[in-house]
């Protein structure tokens, strides 16, 4: 093979390459941007009523704010929580759940999306019941 064409070939991957890692470190500027108003409109203050909420029937829950997230934490077993934050490995940028739950010396760990689409298009009633469907195990008991 021609050591031009190589070189050629090369240079296009290379300048392939930084356009799109250009597009996205842009892609996930917007997405962290759109998340802090998510997190400080949306989810801190749905996760602080449902934690009182919570609290009232008899379930004591926590609500932490570690640094660009959001957990529900039970207060009887630190391994039992739900976090929300904001994943930029994939393709898109999105707002994913780590769900930990203990059973017995088991951790049982499961990451999962709160919704597809945009993070400027999640409203609370998406988030209400995403939580709510994973709480169910943790109040089962």
């Amino acid at each position: 093979m021609e050591t031009s064409l190589v070189r050629r070939r090369l240079t296009e991957t290379i300048e392939r390459a930084k356009r799109v890692a250009a597009d996205r470190r842009t892609r996930n500027d917007e997405a962290a941007r759109e998340y802090g108003e998510f997190l400080e409109q949306v989810a801190v203050p749905l996760v602080r009523q449902l934690a009182g909420a919570l609290r009232a029937s008899g379930y004591p829950f926590g609500v932490f704010t570690p640094g660009g997230a959001v957990r529900l934490m039970s207060e009887k077993a630190a391994e039992d929580y739900i976090e929300l934050s904001l994943d930029t490995e994939g393709d898109e940028p999105l707002v994913t759940a780590h769900i930990s739950r203990a059973r017995g010396r088991r951790i049982l760990d499961a990451e999962r999306p709160l919704a597809t689409g945009a993070i400027r298009d999640l409203t609370e009633e998406q988030v209400l019941e995403f939580l709510l469907r994973e709480l169910e195990p943790f109040v089962e008991r």
